[in-house]
């Protein structure tokens, strides 16, 4: 097969309906489910998401690669198919990734570059994930990091609106916010001040914006949309109260899984995965069960997001 992005769609049945009657759809990535979780948490919360989604009046479709297709909405049994794949046997795509995903044939989960991608072919304006990647922090003694995740690019050059819980917190965020401000994307706090931290209410940053709740999100968005300036942007919603780190929880466990790291010569891509699992024994398992909660939340929150960007266009037809 060859053909572009949009040729090589596979839109799910209920996605396709939806999109055609301009009813809200929400993206959701595939790498928390076959990179992420552990089986069978990897399935829960990858259905626990579907069904947040649902509960805010929106339609699901979880993006993956199929056989050389982009498959915009996974049927139970592709997300079992995921969940329950041998560990290393799906392929990680992402924009710089992906063509050789597709060419590789079998299952690929999509990252957040790759999931905005394939949702923007599709006509989907709302995607929700877990936490953006960004500028990792340099190492001792050197320079400035050139450690960055193609999301950044992603977001400047790809119109969808993301929701998640902020850069994650093992990343340097101010860094990563500046890429972000020269990109042109714009990031929003929802409901307060302080840009979320990932695993804490708070990253002890203030947000560049800030709106109040989803439907000052979705004015702000439709505007942002509708100037066609062509990029993305960032909405960050704090992970719930009753299972958030604090601040200070958080910062110190990512100080020292960052030391961690460095003292035994951890870098490139098994920095991530390596880190969030150090991360995860610091805090005697609290980080993974604010990471699962995020997850679903920001999917419930993405919902009604789409919800009322469909709505305020209608009120503007």
């Amino acid at each position: 097969m060859s053909g572009s992005v949009a040729d090589r769609l596979l839109i799910e049945p209920e996605v396709a309906a939806a999109l055609a009657g301009g009813r809200p759809v929400v993206a959701l990535e595939s790498t928390l489910i076959s990179h992420g979780l552990a089986y069978p948490d990897n399935l829960r919360v990858a259905s626990d998401s579907e069904a947040a989604v649902r509960a805010s009046g929106a339609v699901p479709a979880t993006v993956a690669v199929h056989d050389g297709r982009l498959v915009i909405g996974l049927d139970r049994a592709s997300l079992e198919a995921l969940a329950t794949a041998e560990r290393g046997s799906v392929m990680k795509a992402a924009r710089p990734s992906l063509g050789a995903a597709i060419a590789r044939g079998g299952w690929a989960a999509t990252t957040v570059s790759a999931t905005m991608i394939a949702a923007h072919a599709a006509g989907i304006r709302v995607f929700a994930t877990g936490g953006i990647g960004g500028v990792h922090r340099a190492h001792a003694g050197a320079g400035p990091s050139m450690d960055i995740s193609s999301d950044l690019d992603e977001l400047a050059r790809t119109p969808m609106a993301v929701v998640c819980a902020g850069p994650k917190a093992i990343l340097d965020v101010p860094n990563t916010l500046e890429v972000l401000e020269t990109l042109g994307v714009p990031v929003v706090a929802i409901g307060q001040a302080d840009l979320p931290g990932f695993y804490a209410r708070s990253a002890g940053i203030l947000a560049p914006h800030t709106a109040p709740d989803e439907a000052a999100a979705a004015a702000l968005v439709a505007t942002h949309f509708d100037l066609g300036l062509g990029s993305g942007i960032l909405l960050c919603v704090p992970v719930p109260a009753d299972v958030a780190l604090t601040e200070a929880e958080a910062r110190a466990a990512v100080d020292q899984a960052n030391a961690d790291a460095e003292a035994d010569g951890i870098h490139g891509p098994e920095l991530t995965p390596w880190l969030l699992a150090r991360i995860a024994v610091i805090t005697e398992g609290r980080s993974v069960r604010s990471n699962t909660a995020l997850i679903v939340n920001n999917a419930r929150v993405a919902g009604r997001l789409a919800v009322a960007l469909v709505a305020g266009a209608a009120e503007r037809r």
